[in-house]
């Protein structure tokens, strides 16, 4: 009796070994694996902006780095005494408004550099479901637990969401044109958009990202 399903996987071309140098962004699921590429001592860097659950603030990120845009005192804004950005995870805020414009464009500089270099750049998303700011009509990376009123909680769809992804892999192919790009979607739930919701969502992002790969031969 078997307890375990056996899904059957043919070998990929470009596999990572330990000359490949990786970039991890996204869910909280591609720092589990990231933590495995450290163990085992592989080059990699993982979410240098902290935890991004949802595509359209990734791209921002690509985008960003990528035309080499830095943060400035436009793109941060204090709360409770703590200087935020909605594009980052809270990890990078600080009480200092400097330190923290610092903070963010160090970490704008190593993701650029390692959309540059890096052979293996995988994408972990986890979920079509994401926050508009109403001030600026702009979908953040995180709320940093802003009143809700201040946002509108919207659901991507699968044409969005692969209009995304068509920029972020424009982007990197004609800065990195030897990088082999990863999607993937994590398998973590999100309980407390629902049980219906997080299939939801979860199925916005498989189908946007197989709508994508049928279109994309370098796309794993």
């Amino acid at each position: 009796m078997k307890l375990q399903t056996e899904i059957p996987l043919k070998p990929e071309e470009n596999q990572i070994d330990y000359a490949s140098k990786i970039l991890l962004l996204g869910s909280c699921f591609s720092e589990n694996i990231g933590g495995k590429f450290d163990y085992f001592k592989f080059q990699n860097l993982q979410n240098p902006f902290g935890v991004i659950f949802n595509p359209v603030s990734i791209k921002k990120l690509i985008v960003r780095a990528i035309d080499n845009i830095s943060f400035s005192e436009e793109d941060i804004f204090q709360h409770n005494g703590i200087w935020k950005c909605f594009e980052a995870h809270s990890e990078l805020s600080s009480l200092d408004k400097n330190e923290f414009l610092n903070n963010l464009n160090s970490a704008l500089k190593s993701l650029r550099e390692a959309l540059f270099s890096s052979t293996h750049i995988i994408f972990t998303y986890g979920t079509s479901w994401v926050y508009r700011h109403l001030a600026s009509d702009g979908i953040v990376a995180n709320c940093h637990k802003l009143p809700q009123k201040n946002f509108k909680k919207e659901l991507l769809s699968t044409k969005e969401i692969s209009e995304n992804l068509q920029t972020v892999f424009t982007k990197i192919s004609k800065k990195n044109p030897k990088a082999t790009i990863i999607n993937t979607v994590s398998p973590v739930r999100h309980i407390k958009d629902g049980f219906v919701e997080n299939s939801l969502s979860k199925a916005h992002l498989i189908s946007a990202i197989h709508h994508f790969k049928n279109q994309q031969s370098k796309i794993s």
